[in-house]
């Protein structure tokens, strides 16, 4: 069990209706983003409600004691096992899941067959796209499990770290956090030098393992200088066309399906995520390429050389996964007259419209970021969210403190 973990409340919280029913809990999400630790605070809660130890199986398939757990036999092989002398509710817990063959047969086959409560994990977003989905349509529930929040960051600091939160500390933290993101196992790590090479560390895990392997790549160059690409292109306009020709200009030649397919395979890790456009006043998605954001920011830092470049870009890809954790769904706004709102979130039928500046440094620049929110048609809530201290609200737009925004909860 790792050693140093926090309890994340808000998926326990969401989970708590789904305890000791036969549907099946599925947390999928970037590797190391804490899915692991995440079923330990599962296992902590059961055995505080009574459960014995003896019920609670948990395996994981990164592990030396199940990595030679293959094939969907092996894997029934050894369950069945477990269980056949073990009396009352069976929890099983399954930690990376795909890396065994055949296994949605196996699981749903517990499901039937054993008085049990079941819970996966994966790092790769296709998990359910198959014969799972089929065996268990309307009976499985999917968790989205994200890098630590900024909340979540001072939570570990408190807990682990012993540090007192207070509104200097929340400050220099903040610099911490946005140097270097939420992946909870760097957070542990002393020197900025270490967290750097920890970061590299699990961007290479992400691309050999869940990309190189899944997807047998024989040009791994040319997928890391896309996916390196892709890094530094943050909060930008995708296009495979212009990427092919930045690559021919350094005389790398591929085809735009190439670099399509390696774009679906990163999508697929959880290593970056699309933002799509929005037309505002038509309430629709757009055909056209949206943006692309790092489902943790601190990978920019740890792997692209000009930051000082990107403050304003990695404080959107902060905001946009925010926005993801509290359950919006997220796209990029585009008025009629091309203009662009950062975000358009929403959530049950709701909108709310959120711009991201990292400072604003005149009048000027005040309006130039909040005329696109004034042009909108309709009267949901406005936000602009910047660095700054000093309250810039103007004209309805409300304007938010980045700290503020990641430590409430009124967006």
């Amino acid at each position: 069990m790792p050693s140093k973990i926090i309890k994340r409340e808000a998926y326990i919280r969401d989970l708590k209706d789904y305890v000791n029913t036969d549907f099946v809990k599925v947390y999928i999400g970037i590797r190391r983003s804490g899915k692991t630790s995440l079923m330990h605070n599962i296992i902590d809660e059961l055995k505080r409600d009574g459960v014995n130890d003896e019920n609670i199986i948990f395996m994981s398939f990164e592990s030396r004691e199940y990595i030679h757990i293959n094939n969907s036999e092996q894997l029934d092989e050894l369950v069945y096992k477990k269980v056949e002398n073990l009396e009352g509710k069976i929890y099983l817990f399954f930690d990376e899941i795909q890396q065994v063959k055949g296994w949605e047969k196996s699981i749903n086959s517990y499901r039937v067959s054993i008085d049990s409560d079941i819970y996966i994990t994966g790092s790769n977003s296709k998990l359910l796209s198959g014969e799972l989905a089929t065996l268990l349509t309307g009976r499985y529930l999917t968790i989205h499990v994200y890098p630590f929040s900024f909340k979540e960051f001072l939570q570990y600091k408190n807990e682990i770290e012993g540090v007192e939160i207070t509104k200097y500390s929340i400050d220099e933290l903040y610099e911490e956090y946005f140097n270097f993101g939420g992946m909870p196992g760097i957070l542990s790590l002393g020197s900025d030098e270490f967290k750097r090479l920890a970061l590299k560390d699990i961007y290479n895990s992400i691309l050999f393992e869940d990309v190189v392997s899944r997807f047998n790549i024989s040009n791994i160059d040319l997928l890391q200088r896309f996916s390196r690409y892709m890094i530094s292109s943050t909060g930008e306009i995708f296009s495979s066309k212009s990427i092919k020709n930045y690559l021919k200009s350094n005389d790398i030649y591929t085809s735009e399906d190439t670099l399509l397919k390696y774009n679906e395979y990163l999508k697929q890790s959880f290593f970056i995520s699309k933002c799509k456009c929005f037309h505002l006043k038509g309430k629709k998605e757009m055909k056209i390429l949206g943006k692309y954001y790092l489902t943790d920011h601190g990978f920019h830092h740890a792997l692209i050389e000009d930051n000082i470049l990107k403050v304003t870009k990695i404080l959107e890809n902060i905001v946009y996964v925010e926005l993801l954790r509290r359950g919006y769904k997220v796209n990029v706004g585009r008025n009629e007259d091309k203009t662009e709102v950062d975000f358009v979130c929403e959530k049950s039928g709701k909108y709310k419209y959120i711009q991201v500046s990292y400072r604003l440094t005149s009048e000027q620049t005040l309006n130039r970021e909040i005329n696109p929110l004034l042009r909108i048609p309709d009267k949901y809530e406005s936000i602009l969210i910047t660095t700054e201290n000093h309250d810039f609200s103007k004209d309805g737009v409300r304007h938010l403190n980045i700290v503020d925004f990641l430590c409430g909860d009124d967006v």
